[in-house]
Parts: structure tokens; C-alpha cells; sequence
């Protein structure tokens, strides 16, 4: 393996000078002279982000120069099929790379299926999500799942084939075209790290083809399973304890214990043999040429495995995730990638290139801690430890930007660090297993209809179920008849909105949350998914609560008003957009998060949360810029301003900005 950077970067350039001759001819053929050169260029730009990974990764088990040109010819490959409206795009993209962090940017994720039938049927939705704002879709997993349980499509048996119940590739490929007329892009899940066991790739590896020789793990007897389960945390550890099952067909029909860190039936990929990245840079750039615009990259701390560690979040995975970047935008340049890296904070800033040494690695990823912070502080009416922990955070490379979101269709973890916990003095343990028994409703008081997910009764972890508007009050409220209730409920699931849509990045908008859906126990009659709660959180879409969307004095209507304001005022503050860093401000009220954002084109931006019940003041001149910042949107009006104070009502928000 070569040993130093520098003399990485030289054996780049070498094996690059070599190559470039004979690629350039093909490239002519293939893509014309135009953008031939465009492609070369490319090359030019992200060699040592193709090159080195390469050398660092397989420098040990493969000649690297020859992975080197396998690798472009893939890319070159999918660069020549790729159509002419795509290519198009790619280069508007390319003048402007920082389309995916506009102001304009705002999410809505849904379940095909759940949503509105099938990929057929989606354009005709289009009109409703644009009343939104909706300018980035992001479609739940749609990709053909294996038979029977499938954890909720994430068991995937091909990447080149959807799910025949929501339609066919040619469908999405349609509903691809019908978002970018719209100037909308679409969003779906890529899982990365592991296949369903009918996986044509398992399948040949089972029966010992040689072209899927190592693309997945097997022992012949529990040694090294119970060397690496000592320091693996189990997923699922009630219904898939460990993280490898017993395939009596492995092993040449010995049988072995096959990796599998998330479900028996889905089998990790083997990334240290080369062949597994290179082939799944094919699926990534076959589908990007079907007009996908954004990976949801699934499991990514996964991706890589050593003995002794938690398995998760190794170097090796980002280096991993380097390469398929670096590589997918030789052939797609208008391609993001989305990291679904549910981590600590310390560990997530990487997924976006975060490293002494910035790389790119994806320009998305998931703003988990500012939403289980957001939870928190509900249920204690207290923003102290959102604040401590959101101030810690490092800052994002100016080329990512956040997606921030209330809750997804996943359970709720409770990522919060024993050392956050310790800075406001409480017990991170203590704070977790509140928070499990507070939306669970086990908490005396509390107004959540939550459930536990995955509760291990040996160590008192577990996650929570339920839909955003069922942790907020607003189910316990309409069961109880109580007007005063329902208020609040409102006000606690758009106070949460009103963080999402102005911490800067992309905001989305889970399906139905627009419409304060509720739980849906719909699920307990489908055999498949009766034993997954998470499902409750995944109903389907009420098109009849919808209906009642321009009613002021409906439900629907009042909070569907609030969240498209919330979009409409967003898309007009310029500090609001991807690419800088909010700072958590100190305003003298414990109850109340605040924070600012700075953009050199658009001003300052300052926002205000009061998750306590009661009005609470604030410091008015570190909110008002000493009188240079006018309100522009609040939950009650106009802000009340006393003396030095600037009063903030119970679960109210301000926002405020330079005109």
C-alpha cells in the first residue's frame, strides 16, 4: 500500500497521465467532444477524491490502477446513458452548486403507497404539495422489496426494479419528469449496507459464482460472531438479537453465520472486496439516470466493520462514501447525496465532510440532534439542554447543509450525550428513560400518546413510536373534548415547525403533519407489520382531512395555515438558506431557545422558541438587534415589548430579521 499522502497523490497523477489518452478517445465516442471534455474535466477536479480512496481502501488486495480505470469506465458508462433532460439539469446544477441549499428549498416525505396509491398517481398530487411549497419530494422506500417482511421496504431484492404494488421504473422515471417541470427534484432511499437475502448478488454468492465471490460475510462457527458482537449494540434486540444469523446454505452448504446487523433476512455487504463498491456505483448512477437528484444514503455508519468497535462510523466508511461520491458526479454532476446517519453529534459532522481535511462526502445530512433536542425541551418546558448540546455541535462545511425535520417515519431515538446531560445537571441515563415514560404517556401529566419501540428490559433503553401530532397532545386532547388542550397541542407541534423551518437547510415536512394525522392503529390488521409500532406513525393519507385544509376553524385548517406560512415567510429571508451556521444565543430565559443566522447577501435572522407554558421575557436588545431587527412572523401577533423585556407567550414563537 502506499505509504504517505503526498505519495498518493503522485501515483494519482501518474496512473491518471497514463489513462487519460486512451479514455479520452472513448469518452469522444461515447459522449461527443463537448461533453467528453466536460466528463474529463471532472476527472481532472475530483482525482485524488478517486484515486487515493482507492489506494487507502484496496491498496493492500487489488492493483489500484486497475480499479482506477474500472471505476471511470463505469462512470463513463452511465455518463453515456444518461438523457438529455438530465444532462441539461446537470448543468444548470454545475453553474449553480449550491442549488440544493436555496431558501426556496422545502421537503415533504411520504410512502408512495400511503400517500396517494402509486407512482401513476403522484403528478396529479403535485398541486397539493406546491400549496405547501414543496420544492424537494423525497418518496420512502419504493425499490422492489423482498416477499413478505421487509422491513417496511428496506430489504431490497433489486435496485433496478420498483416495488410492482406502487408501479414500474418507467412509472418513476415519469413522476421524475413531472417534479422537475414543477422545479421540483426528487429524493429516494439508496440501501447501502445491506441486501435482501433474494438479492441476485446473495443468491450467486450462496451458489459460490466467482463474479459474487466476498460480497457478503460468513463464519462457520460463532468465534469471531461472539468477538464482534462483545462491542456491537443490537439494533433490534428483542426480535433480532446479534448481528449475524445462521444460513444453513452458506459456508458450501456447511452452513454459517452470516452478517446481518439489522434483520436475519437482510445481509451485509462486504465493502473491503472492491467488486461490492463497483457494482454499487452502478445501481447509485442507473438510477440517477432514471432522475433521481437526491440519495438518501440508508445505514452508512454501518458500511464498514472492525473487531473491537461498535461496527459504526469508521474511517474506512467515509473514505467509502468519498469514493461514491467523487465517482457518481463524474457521470450525474447535478447528484447530491443525503447521509442517513442517526449518530451521535460527534460523530455526524463527518457525513457532510467535517474531517481536518475536508473531502466531499455528502451535502446532506440529517439534523437528528436538533430534533430530539426539540422533544426534549416539550417535555420539560425547558430549552437549557437544546442549547448546551446545539452549542456544542461543530460547524458544517459551507458546501452542506442541514435537513431538518420534527420526526420522520422512523422511531425516535434519544441521541442525547451523557455529557450534554451532565452540562444542565441531569443524568443522561435519568433524561432518556424520562423522556421513553413522558411520550408514552407513562409520566404522570403527560399529554403524549406515544409508544416504546424495541424497549430492552435488561439495560432500559428503547425508542419512542407516534405521530408527530399524537406526541404533541393534540389525540389526548380531541379524546378528552377539551378545547384548551387542543391549543396547545397545536401550538407545541408548530412551535416544534417553527425550529425546523428557520434553523437554516432544508426543512421537510412528514406526510400528514400538515393536517395534525394522528396515530393510526390500522396497522394490527396487516400480519407483516402488526408487529412493527413504528407503523403507527405511518397512516395513510386522510384526503378527506385534506379537503378541509382551507377551513380556518378546522383542525386541518388551522395548522395546514400555519405550516405553509411558515414556508412562505422562510422562502423570503436569504439568511434562512443552507450554507451558514446558527449560533445559539444567550437572551436570559432559561425556557426559551434563541437563535441567530448570518448571511452576507440577506442579513440577520433571529429566532425565538418558548417551549414553557407560560409568557416569558427575554433580553430585547440581544433579540432586536438594539432595535435594527422587525418582526417578521410570530405565533400571537406583533411581540410585546416592556422596558428591556420582549415577551414571548407560552409555546410561541418570534421570528425576527434585518429589513
Amino acid at each position: 500500500m502506499i505509504a504517505s499522502r503526498a505519495d498518493r497523490r503522485r501515483a494519482a497523477d501518474l496512473a491518471w497521465r497514463a489513462l487519460r489518452p486512451r479514455l479520452a478517445v472513448d469518452a469522444a465516442h461515447a459522449l461527443g467532444a463537448e461533453e467528453a471534455d466536460a466528463f474529463l474535466t471532472r476527472i481532472d477536479v475530483a482525482l485524488v477524491d478517486i484515486h487515493e480512496p482507492l489506494a487507502v481502501l484496496y491498496g493492500e488486495r487489488a492493483d489500484v490502477d486497475t480499479l482506477f480505470e474500472r471505476a471511470l469506465r463505469t462512470a463513463l458508462a452511465a455518463a453515456a446513458e444518461r438523457p438529455g433532460d438530465l444532462r441539461r439539469l446537470d448543468r444548470r446544477r454545475e453553474i449553480d452548486p449550491a442549488w440544493f441549499q436555496r431558501a426556496r428549498m422545502q421537503g415533504y416525505v411520504c410512502y408512495v403507497d400511503r400517500f396517494c396509491g402509486t407512482l401513476r398517481d403522484l403528478p396529479s398530487t403535485l398541486d397539493y404539495l406546491a400549496e405547501l411549497g414543496t420544492t424537494y419530494l423525497h418518496l420512502m422506500p419504493l425499490l422492489q422489496p423482498r416477499p413478505g417482511e421487509n422491513d417496511g421496504g428496506y430489504a431490497v431484492a433489486d435496485y433496478r426494479a420498483v416495488d410492482p404494488r406502487l408501479g414500474t421504473m418507467a412509472d418513476l422515471e415519469e413522476a421524475a419528469r413531472a417534479l422537475h417541470e414543477r422545479g421540483m427534484s426528487l429524493c429516494i432511499d439508496l440501501v447501502l449496507n445491506h441486501t435482501a437475502r433474494e438479492h441476485a448478488w446473495a443468491q450467486g454468492w450462496l451458489a459460490g459464482d466467482p463474479a459474487f465471490a466476498d460480497f457478503y460475510t460468513a463464519f462457520p462457527d460463532r468465534t469471531m460472531p461472539d468477538a464482534y458482537d462483545a462491542t456491537i449494540p443490537e439494533v433490534f434486540p428483542d426480535r433480532a438479537p446479534g448481528s449475524f444469523s445462521w444460513v444453513p446454505e452458506a459456508c458450501g452448504d456447511a452452513g454459517g453465520w452470516v452478517w446481518t446487523t439489522f434483520w436475519p433476512y437482510q445481509w451485509d455487504l462486504d465493502y473491503t472486496n472492491p467488486a461490492v463498491t463497483l457494482a454499487m456505483l452502478g445501481e447509485i448512477t442507473w438510477l440517477a439516470n432514471r432522475g433521481v437528484d437526491v440519495f438518501r444514503m440508508d445505514a452508512v455508519p454501518f458500511m464498514w466493520k472492525r473487531l473491537g468497535t461498535t461496527c459504526q462510523n469508521q474511517p474506512e466508511g467515509h473514505t467509502l462514501l468519498q469514493l461514491l461520491h467523487a465517482l457518481t458526479r463524474l457521470a450525474a454532476p447535478g447528484v447530491v447525496f443525503k447521509a442517513e446517519a442517526i449518530v451521535s453529534p460527534e460523530d455526524l459532522v463527518p457525513y457532510l465532510g467535517g474531517h481536518d481535511r475536508y473531502r466531499p462526502e455528502c451535502e446532506l445530512a440529517y439534523h437528528n440532534q436538533l430534533m430530539v433536542v426539540g422533544w426534549s425541551s416539550l417535555a420539560t418546558g425547558d430549552a437549557r439542554l437544546a442549547a448546551s448540546a446545539l452549542r456544542r455541535m461543530r460547524p458544517i462545511p459551507p458546501g452542506s447543509s442541514w435537513v431538518t425535520y420534527v420526526r420522520g417515519h422512523d422511531d425516535i431515538g434519544w441521541a442525547i450525550s451523557d455529557v450534554d446531560a451532565a452540562a444542565v445537571g441531569v443524568s443522561g441515563f435519568g433524561h432518556r428513560r424520562f423522556l421513553n415514560d413522558f411520550f408514552s404517556g407513562r409520566f404522570p401529566g403527560s399529554w403524549a400518546r406515544g409508544a416504546l419501540f424495541q424497549e430492552n428490559e435488561a439495560t432500559g433503553d428503547a425508542r419512542i413510536s407516534g405521530s408527530a401530532a399524537s406526541l404533541c397532545g393534540i389525540e389526548d386532547a380531541l379524546e378528552r373534548g377539551d378545547p384548551a388542550a387542543l391549543d396547545a397541542g397545536v401550538r407545541r407541534l408548530v412551535l416544534l415547525y417553527s425550529v425546523a423551518f428557520a434553523w437554516g437547510g432544508i426543512p421537510l415536512l412528514y406526510m400528514g403533519d400538515e393536517l395534525a394525522l394522528r396515530n393510526d392503529a390500522g396497522y394490527l390488521a396487516d400480519p407483516e407489520r402488526a408487529p412493527d409500532n413504528r407503523w403507527m406513525h405511518r397512516p395513510p393519507m386522510d384526503w378527506a382531512a385534506a379537503a378541509r385544509r382551507s377551513d380556518p376553524v378546522s383542525l386541518e385548517g388551522r395548522v395546514f395555515a400555519w405550516l405553509r406560512r411558515l414556508g412562505e415567510v422562510r422562502r423570503s429571508l436569504i439568511a434562512l438558506r443552507g450554507g451558514g451556521e446558527s449560533e445559539v444565543l444567550d437572551v436570559g430565559n432559561d425556557a426559551v431557545l434563541a437563535w441567530r443566522r448570518r448571511h452576507p447577501r440577506g442579513g440577520a435572522f433571529i429566532g425565538l422558541a418558548n417551549f414553557g407554558s407560560a409568557t416569558e421575557g427575554v433580553l430585547a436588545d440581544t433579540v432586536t438587534g438594539f432595535g435594527t431587527f422587525e418582526p417578521v412572523l410570530s405565533s400571537d401577533g406583533r411581540p410585546d415589548l416592556r422596558a428591556d423585556r420582549l415577551l414571548v407567550p407560552g409555546l410561541g414563537f418570534v421570528w425576527f430579521a434585518e429589513p
